[in-house]
């Protein structure tokens, strides 16, 4: 079984999907961290993410090591990653390890995965769009950017709320208007709007609709 989770940055979809792993003993994949990895390794060595020389080395010299910095959730890094998110070149080199997960998911520390649930922003469209079933996660700007605020404020970061909604609306429009595998939802999406809406409830939605599904 796959499930995708699509949507834009701080809408949820992270915790649904991770939640939704460990409810159904499926392997979970947060793809924006592979793009988050290939803009830290390019940032520590101090080269511009909007370089498609340093982007492509970046993305073809990544290792299972880099997905697990603990910096990866950083302002300037998720920034990176949106950079270097919209380069075809590295789309396509990190496009087969996304595949590759799904369809051969990595043991669970109890025995063998169900499956896999993988989060980002094509994988309904793009990476798996034959998945049994599809997420598309949602909220308005002001919610995300609150979430967001308060989370970079909680790790000890500065942060004004205004700034973090201006970049998450530029961030919005680079993704949904990037020609290659932009933000949109698959056809056969289901829309989930946590705008107001706690993490359990919305966990206990989609449970709902993957029961009612069979899977």
């Amino acid at each position: 079984m796959i499930i995708a989770v699509d949507g834009p940055v701080a809408a949820g979809k992270g915790t649904l999907a991770r939640s939704l792993a460990a409810e159904l003993n499926l392997a979970y994949l947060d793809t924006g961290s592979i793009y988050r990895a290939v803009g830290a390794k390019i940032l520590d060595k101090g080269e511009d993410p909007g370089d498609p020389v340093a982007a492509l080395a970046a993305a073809e010299s990544l290792g299972p090591a880099d997905l697990e910095r603990r910096d990866l959730r950083r302002e300037k890094v998720g920034l990176a990653a949106s950079t270097v998110a919209v380069n075809t070149q590295v789309r396509a080199a990190l496009l087969e390890f996304q595949r590759n997960f799904a369809q051969n998911p990595p043991d669970l520390p109890g025995g063998a995965a169900a499956g896999a649930v993988l989060d980002g922003r094509d994988i309904g469209t793009v990476v798996c769009p034959e998945a049994e079933l599809k997420f598309f996660v949602t909220a308005t700007p002001e919610a995300r950017a609150e979430r967001r605020h308060k989370e970079l404020i909680e790790r000890g970061d500065e942060s004004i709320y205004a700034r973090v909604l201006q970049d998450l609306q530029d961030r919005d429009a680079r993704d949904s208007q990037r020609v290659t595998a932009p933000l949109k939802p698959a056809d056969d999406a289901v829309y989930l709007d946590t705008s107001t809406l706690e993490a359990g409830k919305v966990l206990e939605t989609a449970l709902d609709i993957v029961r009612a599904k069979g899977l």
